[in-house]
């Protein structure tokens, strides 16, 4: 009788635990961000750091800038090697819907290259620092190969598949000639999509930007040369033109989006779970990447 009390307790407790947490399942990310709240015009920033693995949040915040009417122009200040594809095409396509309503200026940090040069190539005007790593127009897409380990530990693998490409890529053995060709045929036509987006965005010939759609790298300094950047300088550099474009004098307000905030799900998950807990939305994702691996 009188483990019944602790028993009753334990339940309850639980009971109120489940009931929260299927509440937070149902409502979702219900409290994830809010709408943009601002008086008199401004310059939007938009911050694009590390690599691209998603583009749903700066897609958020891309559209809020865009149809808030007291941002008059959007600085995106990146410093990224670049990342997938997808998310970088998507992040552009963005950057051309913005642009084509209001101005749109870059701000290269240490490194804008790849990903982050390719959501770059749409604006109005790229300011550089003259030792900003940028450039490297092409796509990488790599491959482990356990071949030589699995059979030193004597472990093989048996595949059995639908057609012969369905395991390409397959880390237990290397490459047929077949499969290489396949695979250089794609990486191929995703980087003559890279020489496209940056043909348009830069207003260059195709046949020009090829030549140095090689990977190359370059200084800030030599990418002005080249015609990949407008304008040497920094972040301020960066505002004082946008400032003047727009008419906003020389001290104007600056409105950076809304830090994202975790729903109730991730919040409980964070505070039961500690650091065991992680964001899948931030997990690496396979496929052809337009990314400088030199970080």
């Amino acid at each position: 009788m009188k483990k019944r009390p602790i028993l009753l307790a334990t339940l309850t407790i639980t009971g109120i635990f489940l009931v929260f947490l299927l509440i937070a399942v149902f409502l979702g990310r219900s409290g994830s961000r809010s709408g943009l709240v601002s008086v008199g015009e401004k310059i939007g920033v938009i911050e694009i750091y590390g690599p691209i693995m998603a583009s749903d949040t700066l897609i958020d915040d891309i559209i809020d800038f865009r149809d808030n009417n007291s941002v008059k122009a959007v600085i995106l200040r990146i410093d990224s090697p670049g990342g997938a594809v997808g998310p970088s095409q998507e992040i552009y396509s963005e950057v051309i819907k913005l642009q084509k309503k209001k101005p749109v200026i870059v701000s290269m940090g240490s490194v804008t290259a790849s990903g982050g040069y390719y959501i770059a190539a749409p604006a109005k005007r790229l300011f550089a620092n003259p030792g900003t790593i940028t450039g490297s127009i092409g796509v990488i897409m790599s491959f482990p190969n356990y071949e030589g380990l699995m059979k030193k530990v004597g472990v093989s693998s048996v595949v059995v598949k639908s057609g012969r490409f369905k395991d390409i890529g397959s880390p237990t053995r290397p490459f047929s000639d077949a499969e290489r060709k396949l695979m250089q045929s794609l990486i191929d036509d995703v980087h003559s999509q890279f020489v496209e987006a940056v043909s348009l965005g830069r207003e260059m010939p195709a046949e020009k930007v090829m030549k140095i759609a090689d990977g190359r790298i370059f200084s800030g300094r030599q990418a002005l040369a080249a015609g990949l950047v407008d304008e040497l300088g920094g972040f301020r550099d960066a505002v004082d033109y946008t400032s003047r474009l727009v008419g906003l004098g020389d001290d104007p307000d600056l409105i950076y989006p809304e830090a994202e905030k975790p729903d109730l799900l991730e919040r409980i998950l964070n505070s039961t779970l500690g650091s065991i807990a992680f964001d899948a939305r931030q997990r690496w994702k396979v496929g052809p990447q337009y990314l400088w691996t030199g970080m």
